[in-house]
């Protein structure tokens, strides 16, 4: 295998996803939902395209069932530093131990979009300045 050509988002609300991928994201937009004929929207993300599918099976996973993120399945996008700090600051908050974490040669960071899948945001650029708060590991996930 060379890459990963697509990835496949089962999404409840297709608008919300919508805008979220496209806006807060700021995913390449290559097909918007006009261009289907099912309940379908399509981005890129380097040179993967992430597909969102209104399909009604979304993951939906909330705070309580997220006290350990680190192993469930998820998509992580890597960021340069500023759209990181960015994300970071702008989704924090949705559930205990988002991170920042630690991932020795990348920083990463879990967020939820609006369906309740679990996605993450990594950069492998060093931080500008001082950190406001302590980088965890995976041992600091109960």
């Amino acid at each position: 295998m060379d890459a990963v050509d697509h990835i496949n988002v089962d999404v409840n609300d297709l608008e919300s996803c919508y805008e979220f991928y496209r806006e807060t994201l700021g995913l390449e937009l290559v097909r918007p939902p006009e261009d289907f004929q099912g309940a379908h929207a399509m981005f890129r993300a380097g040179g993967t395209v992430v597909t969102l599918a209104e399909t009604g099976r979304a993951e939906g996973w909330d705070a309580e069932e997220l006290s350990h993120p680190l192993d469930k399945a998820h998509i992580a996008f890597d960021a340069p530093r500023g759209k990181y700090d960015a994300l970071s600051a702008e989704l924090d908050g949705q559930f205990p131990k988002q991170g920042p974490y630690d991932w020795g040669e990348f920083e990463g960071f879990y967020f939820l979009d609006p369906d309740g899948t679990l996605l993450e945001v990594i950069t492998y650029d060093p931080p500008n300045g001082e950190r406001e708060r302590p980088l965890l590991t995976h041992d600091d996930v109960e």
